[in-house]
């Protein structure tokens, strides 16, 4: 029926400015259409998987939204073994978070696996950062403070085994 247009190689960089924008206004789908837009002509540009990598896990949970297997989809893409650590962390917090606003009974137990889930890769990735460089240290904190504020404990019986 319809055919995308295809974006030009001059109009990359003003479309991943827009792309951010456009997620800071709270609008991730149209943060996610133009990096599909960016990454059709230019598949490996680093900057619009990070964007739509974000823009996908802020529409979890959303009636229509995404399921959290395609962001991790994504991943793979990410050329730096830190990125990949790193936005696999926000993967794993934004999925806790997304359990923890539903608050389905009993949901407790697999949050807080998903919030140590990601504190695991956050370490990963603080392990592969540059000096000066504490955004996983500052992700790990949060996790922390989320499970402390939500009083979240593992499920019974060895880690990982939720039945």
């Amino acid at each position: 029926m319809f055919e995308y247009k295809a974006l030009s190689a001059e109009g990359i960089a003003p479309a991943l400015e827009k792309a951010e924008h456009y997620r800071l206004l709270n609008e991730p789908w149209e943060a996610d259409s133009i990096c599909r837009d960016i990454l059709a002509i230019d598949p490996h540009n680093q900057q619009a998987l990070v964007t739509l990598i974000l823009a996908l896990t802020e529409r979890l949970g959303e009636e229509g939204g995404v399921d959290v297997s395609e962001p991790r989809g994504l991943l793979p893409r990410l050329q730096s073994d830190y990125e990949r650590a790193y936005y696999a962390g926000i993967i794993c917090e934004r999925h806790a978070k997304e359990r923890l606003s539903h608050g389905t009974l009993g949901s407790g137990p697999a949050v807080f696996e998903l919030l140590r889930e990601a504190m695991d890769l956050y370490e990963q990735a603080e392990r592969l950062s540059t000096p000066g460089n504490d955004d996983a240290l500052l992700r790990w904190n949060t996790c922390a403070r989320m499970i402390f504020r939500n009083q979240l404990r593992p499920p019974p019986g060895p880690p990982g085994d939720m039945g």
